[in-house]
């Protein structure tokens, strides 16, 4: 069963999601919030698989909320899922360095969000390849940070190899075929970078090539 918590302030968006949510019988609405202060507490209290979190909520704003619950070790379990009504806008890329697994648009059809919540609950990052790509050449000019980071070096070079071409907006079936390896090798290579790089999933893994500069945007 996947364990859900809306945080939204608005109440009919948290309705009309919990209605569809409801309706399947892998999922379950465990608990409501309408500003992220209370949706941390809530996160804690009922430790839930994902967190379906608004951008921008009075008391505590979404990108804070997930923040927070990227922080706390006893919430390592919670993918948070950030809500969007504009699409890829300017918070899009800051919620995902703050710990966020992807995000949504808030008109996204029903079958897509039930999907969305299924791939986030498994541990997988909510960032299509064409959404990725978008992303990143709006966002990301130049690398955020100079250096690379000592993690960094202890990856192989097949890991960074893999997690270069997941920056770039790559599947790992995609990863595998240029790779010339296995699509359950081109994930063992993204997990164990993740590992490396203590990312809490593809949408960090994604954020941390970027700023460690071992991809650099439109090359």
């Amino acid at each position: 069963m996947i364990r859900i918590l809306l945080v939204d302030d608005q109440p009919l968006i948290r309705s009309g999601f919990r209605a569809l949510l409801d309706l399947e019988e892998d999922m379950e609405v465990v608990a409501e919030a309408s500003d992220g202060e209370e949706g941390v507490a809530l996160a804690r209290k009922h430790l839930p698989d994902i967190a379906l979190i608004d951008i921008q909520m009075p008391v505590v704003d979404g990108i804070e909320a997930t923040r927070r619950i990227a922080a706390d070790p006893a919430l390592a379990q919670v993918h948070v899922v950030i809500l969007t009504n504009y699409g890829l806008d300017e918070y899009v890329f800051e919620g995902l360095r703050a710990g966020a697994a992807g995000f949504l648009v808030k008109d996204i059809v029903p079958d897509d969000l039930l999907h969305a919540v299924r791939v986030a609950a498994r541990g997988d990052a909510l960032l299509a390849p064409s959404i990725t790509r978008k992303l990143i050449d709006r966002y990301v000019s130049e690398p955020l940070t100079t250096g690379t980071p000592k993690e960094l070096e202890e990856l192989t070079g097949r890991e960074r190899e893999a997690v270069a071409l997941a920056a770039r907006g790559l599947s790992n079936d995609e990863i595998a075929d240029r790779m010339v390896i296995s699509p359950m090798t081109a994930k063992t290579h993204i997990n164990r970078a993740m590992t490396k790089l203590h990312a809490r999933d593809r949408a960090q893994l994604v954020v941390l090539a970027y700023e460690s500069g071992l991809v650099t945007p439109r090359t």
